[in-house]
C-alpha cells in the first residue's frame, strides 16, 4: 500500500510500495504550517504539480533539480522548468494519463487560476488540474485548488482515497466539498487547502460533520502519516 505524509497546505509526499517516492504540489520552505523544509525532504523520483500557483510549486523547481525527479504537470509547466535548469519532465494535459514505473497517472479537471509562478512573461500560463492515481491497487485523487465540479461525478466508483481543499475563499470550501464527495463517493476523503493563513481558516470537524457517512473523514495534521 502507498505510505502518504502530509506536509500541510496541500503537500504530500507519498512512498510506494516499490520505494519510489513522489511529491505532489511541494510547498515547504515558506509554508507557514509545513513540518519540514525542503532540504529534509530527501530523496525524490517524481514531482506532481496540479497547478502553477506559489502554495503548490514554489518547491517544485529547486527540488528537481536537488534531487534529478522528474516533474509531471501540464505541457506549460513542465516546459517552464525546462527553460529554469530542470532536466527531467514529464508532461500531461487534462484528461491525459501515462503508466509511469510506480503507477498509472491521470490530470483531471479542476476550476481555478492558472498562473505560474516564476513565470514573469505570461507565456507558459495554464490550466490547473489534479491528479487520478493508481498507486499499488489504491486510486488516489488529488483533486488540486478547485470549485466544485459537475465533472466529479465521472470519477464515482474510481476513487477509494479523495483529497480536497475545504479552505473557501480560494477554492471549494466545507458545504461544496461535502457535496463533491457525494459526486464521488470516496472510501476515504483528506480535507486540505485550510488552516495555512487566516483567510482560508476552517474547522475540519465541521467537514466531518458535513459529510456524514458518505465517506470516513481523515483529518491530518503536518507530519501525519497516512496508509489507506
Amino acid at each position: 500500500m502507498p505510505k502518504l505524509t502530509f506536509h500541510g497546505q496541500s503537500t504530500f509526499s507519498v512512498e510506494t510500495e516499490d520505494g519510489t517516492r513522489l511529491v505532489i504540489d511541494p510547498f515547504f520552505d515558506d509554508n507557514p504550517v509545513a513540518d519540514i523544509r525542503r532540504a529534509e525532504v530527501g530523496a525524490v523520483d517524481f514531482i506532481l504539480c496540479t497547478h502553477g500557483h506559489f502554495d503548490h510549486f514554489a518547491d517544485a523547481l529547486p527540488l528537481a533539480k536537488e534531487t534529478g525527479a522528474t516533474l509531471v504537470s501540464t505541457f506549460e509547466i513542465v516546459s517552464f522548468a525546462e527553460t529554469q535548469g530542470v532536466a527531467n519532465g514529464h508532461p500531461l494535459h487534462i484528461g491525459g494519463g501515462y503508466d509511469f514505473p510506480f503507477g498509472r497517472v491521470k490530470m483531471t479537471a479542476a476550476l481555478h487560476g492558472g498562473q505560474v509562478h516564476g513565470d514573469t512573461t505570461g507565456q507558459f500560463t495554464t490550466v490547473p488540474g489534479g491528479f487520478l492515481m493508481h498507486l499499488d491497487g489504491t486510486r488516489i485523487y488529488h483533486a488540486g485548488d478547485t470549485a466544485l465540479l459537475m465533472d466529479m461525478q465521472l470519477l464515482r466508483g474510481n476513487v477509494d482515497v479523495a483529497i480536497l481543499p475545504i479552505g473557501d475563499n480560494f477554492t471549494m470550501g466545507p458545504e461544496d466539498a461535502a457535496e463533491a464527495v457525494g459526486f464521488i463517493d470516496p472510501d476515504v476523503v483528506i480535507p486540505v487547502h485550510y488552516n495555512t493563513w487566516p483567510l482560508i481558516a476552517q474547522d475540519p470537524e465541521r467537514f466531518r460533520a458535513l459529510v456524514g457517512d458518505r465517506a470516513v473523514v481523515q483529518v491530518m495534521s503536518p507530519g501525519d502519516v497516512y496508509v489507506p
